[in-house]
């Protein structure tokens, strides 16, 4: 007659599978957020290294003259208005594929200007840059 000794139960514990699922969780949870508003508008900000990954096909600067009236140009043209800017895009980069934008504003320039120019560009399709200095 065989004689059975007990079966010794590991009691080490391994966290292998529950850092898999921590790492799908979190994986899943990146994706899910970025899905949560689609119309918000995609701005590229350049890092103060200044290394773009797309060049800008042309300029807009946006210059305020005080009292709450600003100067808009594009390139060095000054167009006038923002009605101005929108025509002056348009006739620049009508046909161009994937369009880029850079933005130039004041400081004092109001976040309310900042934002008809974004319009513009989301109405038409471009990419927007928004220049800034260096630190």
């Amino acid at each position: 007659m065989a004689i059975k000794h007990g079966s010794k139960v590991d009691k080490s514990f391994s966290a292998s599978s529950m850092t898999d699922l921590m790492f799908l969780l979190l994986l899943f949870l990146l994706i899910a957020t970025t899905l949560i508003n689609p119309n918000a508008l995609k701005l590229m900000l350049p890092k103060s290294s200044n290394q773009l990954k797309d060049k800008a096909m042309t300029s807009v600067s946006v210059q305020d003259t005080g009292h709450g009236k600003y100067r808009y140009y594009v390139e060095l043209q000054d167009v006038g208005s923002i009605g101005g800017v929108e025509r002056a895009l348009k006739a620049r980069l009508d046909g161009q594929k994937d369009a880029t934008v850079s933005l130039h504003c004041d400081k004092s320039v109001a976040v309310d200007e900042v934002v008809k120019v974004m319009n513009i560009a989301k109405d038409n399709n471009y990419k927007l840059i928004l220049a800034t200095s260096p630190r």
